[in-house]
């Protein structure tokens, strides 16, 4: 079990971690919500630490990439540039796997890192670092729920398979009560802005799948990252809008 904790870290950071990986890699997606709360909880470290909240959003934006590798923001510029370049499901797939950023990626990155920086600073004005938290947190799951209801979608093995492979009802299951767990004692008292965020990373991770499966069939690593992102961006949109919503009322 402690291997399956080594593999999620070692997937989803750059923190150097000791151990040997699982021989089942789908096995470590039980461990996503916790590998999810702790990156959460790095990112929005900088909102309690600097006072200068435009400087503290963009380190919040910005320490997600550093602490992931740039991987998800990669995987979204991927499926972008595939989707949107690609008018088949072979164009698509081989798009996918160039390594080189096009024009479509590009413009999705700059808009994503665009929207992140503006919901995280006006929740940051809020005080709403739960929503950051929750936002890493959901993205992970999103991955899980992805990879454990849809096919992979290459005919060769690329980097999702070990993952996607296996995946199934348990891992839903698990992670999704172990982070409804964790999302319940993050907002105490705040329960209402928590079915908002959690009603955001679903059609985050719904637009993601129906798009992904109409296009290619299934999911890739491109696609899981990519639902990290949407993910983020959604929750933290939506919780920014209604923890607004939330404060302006208790001062009226």
């Amino acid at each position: 079990m402690l291997s399956s904790f080594v593999t999620a870290l070692r997937t989803l950071t750059v923190l150097p971690v000791p151990g040997k990986d699982t021989e089942t890699f789908s096995n470590s997606l039980f461990w996503f919500p916790m590998v999810g709360l702790l990156l959460g909880l790095l990112q929005a470290a900088p909102g309690y630490l600097l006072a200068w909240k435009e400087l503290s959003a963009a380190f919040v934006v910005l320490g997600g990439i550093a602490l992931t590798r740039g991987m998800h923001a990669d995987g979204l510029a991927d499926m972008v540039d595939g989707f949107w370049g690609g008018r088949t499901r072979e164009a698509a797939l081989r798009i996918m796997k160039d390594p080189n950023v096009g024009s479509f990626g590009a413009i999705a990155l700059s808009g994503m890192m665009l929207l992140k920086w503006i919901a995280v600073l006006k929740l940051l004005e809020l005080g709403a670092f739960e929503v950051i938290v929750a936002g890493v947190l959901l993205a992970r799951l999103v991955q899980v729920l992805l990879a454990s209801t849809l096919p992979y979608a290459r005919s060769e093995v690329g980097t999702a398979h070990s993952f996607v492979n296996g995946a199934g009802r348990n891992h839903i299951v698990v992670t999704s009560l172990l982070t409804l767990f964790i999302l319940l004692l993050l907002f105490q008292g705040g329960h209402f802005v928590l079915l908002v965020v959690i009603g955001a990373a679903f059609a985050a991770g719904l637009v993601t799948g129906v798009l992904s499966y109409r296009k290619i069939g299934g999911v890739t690593g491109d696609v899981l990252g990519a639902g990290s992102e949407l993910t983020e961006v959604f929750v933290w949109i939506t919780g920014a809008v209604y923890s607004g919503s939330y404060h302006l009322f208790f001062l009226i």
